[in-house]
């Protein structure tokens, strides 16, 4: 997507020009382990308990470029024995250019993230059919809430 706005309100400043636009989508690191396989093939089958744990980061690059880092780990378990666990950091580089300082945190923490998030639900859902298991189907997850729940957050105090 790219998002091009000239808000110069007709005065003839010029205003500012407003960009956002995905320049690199790729996977930073990944990795898959299935512990107990292959007895755990034969073990008869039950619903697993899967554990999601997410976090996004960001790092400003040169200009007004932003790489962000989307961290999923899954691990999977039937009867306390692990299934699989996948870790996962699926990465953009982001332009984003004429945004306020709180609207480019807000677009860091929301928008960029869900933009990652299909591809490293796809990512993820052929490496653990890849690893003998049935396609694990992540749901979607409201980026929006969960930066309004971190923003809203008491402060964590440093010991």
């Amino acid at each position: 997507m790219t998002e091009s706005t000239n808000d110069g309100g007709g005065n003839g400043s010029g205003g500012s020009l407003r960009q956002f636009s995905l320049q690199r989508l790729y996977i930073k690191d990944m990795s898959f382990e299935a512990p107990n396989a292959p007895g755990i093939f034969n073990d008869a089958p039950g619903d697993p308990d899967v554990n999601l744990n997410l976090r996004n980061g960001h790092t400003a690059l040169d200009g007004d470029n932003h790489e962000v880092v989307l961290h999923l780990n899954i691990h999977a378990k039937v009867g306390g024995r692990s299934l699989f666990l996948v870790e996962l950091d699926q990465a953009g580089i982001f332009l984003i250019k004429g945004y306020g300082k709180d609207e480019l945190k807000q677009l860091l923490g929301t928008y960029c993230p869900a933009t990652l998030f299909p591809y490293a639900r796809e990512a993820i859902s052929s490496t653990v059919a890849k690893g003998g298991f049935p396609p694990l189907v992540l749901q979607p997850i409201n980026f929006d809430a969960l930066y309004a729940q971190a923003s809203n957050a008491p402060p964590q105090s440093e010991s």
